[in-house]
């Protein structure tokens, strides 16, 4: 898969970077945050090390047929987990160079490794080099300790979506006419059922082209219910909401949507670094958020313009 680890004095720079590197606009590809610039004093003591680290992946669309569910959650843990282990090294030769402008350490070799100091005679003081093992044994442990995965109980986490309830068949609803005319047209082959209750419309679409109906990640779903909501509700006295769910899929994509939540939360709770998601539309960022506000220790935010705004997990 197509990808591009690049560094920044921000993380947006990185972005920028890599994304005219790769050739692609920011909808077409995922941003994991591998690292964040220093803030602050800390941020004036690291000097040339004050950057950013981002790895941009372009996502495959062949691989996804409209209205397959998203297993983001296990494919974005898998990313990260592969990408911190190539970050140490990229990490450590960028530093060594960044160190070498200042001087002392200039003629230094990126990838030369400094030999221990050696007395007279060409013998290794043995003693120092027990010692620098013993550091270097205590710098581990210390690692291993804090990358230890931390753990959530998702099945402590309640549902934020709601449920529709006393639903009873509506075989006059104008909102299910509008749609199956709107279908119609595209020339699908899906059956449509209206339902009802005193809160709302609700279509249901089933079929062989109802996939089509859901298209690249529910966008098409969520346009065609956008126009059923504006048509139905054009010159009514009292507003009232029209929902339409293909097969269950919005149950489905919610609940891998808070599978995805956690499974960042962990990650960032675990590293440190923030997480950005891909751009996702107003509800289905409710439903990061939510699902969030049950997690300790994590905080969510918004940013970037619709279409493409997308929300930020970080360690609070």
């Amino acid at each position: 898969m197509e990808y591009s680890e690049k560094y920044g004095t921000d993380v947006d720079e990185a972005v920028r970077l890599a994304l005219e590197e790769l050739g692609l606009r920011e909808d077409q590809v995922m941003v994991t945050v591998l690292e964040e610039p220093a803030k602050g004093m800390r941020g004036l003591l690291k000097g040339s090390q004050n950057f950013a680290k981002v790895r941009v992946e372009r996502v495959d669309d062949s691989a996804e047929d409209a209205g397959e569910e998203l297993s983001q959650a296990d494919a974005l843990a898998a990313e990260a987990a592969a990408a911190e282990k190539t970050q140490s090294k990229a990490t450590h030769d960028f530093r060594k160079k960044s160190r070498g402008q200042g001087g002392s350490q200039s003629e230094e070799k990126p990838f030369e490794a400094k030999s221990h100091d050696r007395p007279e005679g060409g013998k290794r003081d043995r003693n120092s080099g027990r010692g620098g093992r013993d550091r270097d044994r205590g710098r581990d442990r210390g690692r291993g300790r804090q990358e230890q995965e931390v753990e959530i109980d998702i099945e402590s986490i309640q549902r934020v979506t709601e449920t529709i309830e006393n639903l009873v068949p509506d075989p006059d609803s104008e909102a299910a006419n509008f749609l199956a005319d709107v279908i119609g047209k595209m020339g699908l082959n899906v059956q449509i059922e209206g339902f009802c209750n005193d809160d709302c419309s609700f279509i249901e679409v089933k079929g062989t082209d109802s996939r089509v109906v859901i298209g690249k990640r529910g966008q098409t779903l969520d346009a065609l219910q956008y126009l059923t909501n504006l048509a139905t509700n054009k010159g009514a006295e009292e507003y009232k909401r029209v929902i339409i769910d293909v097969e269950g899929y919005r149950s489905r994509r919610e609940k891998t949507l808070e599978q995805l939540a956690v499974k960042l939360a962990k990650k960032v709770l675990t590293n440190g670094r923030s997480a950005r998601l891909e751009p996702m539309n107003p509800y289905e960022r409710k439903v990061i958020h939510a699902t969030l506000q049950q997690v300790d220790g994590v905080t969510t935010k918004s940013e970037g313009e619709e279409p493409y705004r997308r929300v930020i997990i970080e360690k609070k």
